[in-house]
């Protein structure tokens, strides 16, 4: 098996080197990921600045690995483009410090990774961890249990036009209460701007993430279950076309698009 893996968090990030070890256990794994972090860029990609592209030697056993200076989905496209010969059988992006719920799915370059590589129909999984301190991760407890989760996952086969997003608890496997299945909750509001004022008595705006202090949350979310203890993945379907919804708002223009045409009709022959 190919798997090629990327991440936002920078090449350097210990997540993508356990990431990368966990991997090695099931096939031939290739890197392609930013030079430097690259959180909360979400799908975008480098227009008017050269991407450079440097190899790199600091992942043992790899097939090969590449820094990039641009996003994670500048990193996908060129390991499906450029870097790499034959296409992956599936992509993994991660391990993304600090979880990724909800609406992070407009803002992740974790799941953007992910989503890259769904639109070449390459098999994707985001895997992110739910603590933002490096000190306080023991990866070797990491790599437990998301081996477990690796291996039922290769064993079957995601649905067509579907990625997996996954969360792991930051605890020993002993703790762990098993697997939730969870939609992505995206009623839930993580950050809000918090103003503070600089000496000179300007204002100024910076995200606060609110995740330790959210509650009352749905009993079937991905917030929820992460918090419980339990490792969450959320099917997430991409792209989406909603045939019944496309038939309704041609409706509401097809009226509109006859009277455009005859109105055009009668202007060009009075003209």
């Amino acid at each position: 098996m190919r798997i090629l893996v990327t991440n936002d968090d920078g090449i350097f990030a210990p997540g993508v080197g356990a990431l990368v070890e966990v991997l090695q256990h099931f096939g031939d794994v290739y890197v392609v990921c930013p030079d430097q972090e690259r959180s909360a860029v979400g799908h975008s990609i480098t227009l008017r600045t050269p991407l450079k592209v440097k190899p790199v030697e600091i992942f043992p056993g790899t097939k090969g690995a590449w820094a990039v200076n641009g996003t994670p989905a500048d990193c996908v496209k060129l390991g499906m483009e450029v870097l790499l010969k034959t296409p992956p059988d599936i992509l993994f992006s991660g391990i993304n410090l600090g979880p990724n719920l909800g609406r992070d799915l407009y803002y992740s370059g974790t799941l953007a990774g992910a989503v890259e590589a769904s639109l070449y129909n390459v098999l994707a999984v985001s895997v992110s961890l739910n603590e933002f301190s490096e000190t306080k991760v023991n990866y070797l407890k990491i790599k437990q249990l998301l081996y477990g989760v690796v291996e039922i996952i290769l064993q079957n086969r995601i649905p067509k036009g579907v990625f997996l997003n996954v969360n792991l608890p930051n605890i020993p496997v002993y703790l762990c209460k098993g697997v939730e299945i969870v939609p992505l909750d995206l009623t839930v509001s993580r950050y809000r701007y918090v103003g503070l004022n600089d000496p000179h008595g300007q204002v100024y705006f910076w995200l606060k993430d609110e995740l330790n202090q959210l509650v009352h949350l749905k009993e079937n979310s991905d917030y929820l279950k992460l918090k419980e203890g339990y490792i969450t993945v959320s099917p997430v379907e991409f792209p989406v076309h909603h045939k019944r919804k496309m038939e309704q708002i041609e409706r509401w223009f097809r009226k509109y698009s006859l009277n455009f045409l005859k109105e055009g009709k009668e202007e060009h022959s009075n003209a």
